[in-house]
């Protein structure tokens, strides 16, 4: 299976003239996404809080996460970002991909929009 890349803006939710593009590796195997230190700093977001993330190799580190609006392929998601190495590859993961109502498509390695369900026992007013 190939990976699947998508460009996202990064927007800083308090100000939205700052941003960042860049090119993301779509992680579903990921719940938050991750982005360089250095480019979410760039555009004025600080960390709101510290976590503990398990790590491919088994390891675990506390790494600082903040929020920011992710933009890419018309959708909008606002999300917790991990504040990523300065060289790491930014990675957009499944809650982002979730709350921007896209999935990929395991056939072609692509993004294609899937529908939002909002259950409810009686009906909403």
């Amino acid at each position: 299976m190939g990976a699947t890349y998508v460009n996202v803006t990064v927007t800083n939710p308090a100000e939205p003239g700052l941003a960042w593009d860049g090119e993301f590796l779509v992680d579903t195997g990921a719940l938050h996404s991750a982005v360089p230190r250095r480019r979410l700093e760039a555009i004025g977001l600080q960390p709101a809080d510290t976590r503990k993330f398990e790590l491919a190799d088994g390891s675990v580190v506390d790494m600082d996460t903040g929020g920011a609006c992710l933009d890419f392929m018309g959708r909008t998601a606002h999300a917790t970002v991990v504040f990523g190495a300065d060289s790491a590859e930014p990675l957009l993961g499944a809650i982002a991909l979730e709350d921007a109502g896209m999935a990929v498509d395991p056939v072609d390695q692509s993004l294609e929009p899937v529908r939002h369900f909002l259950y409810h026992r009686r009906p909403l007013d």
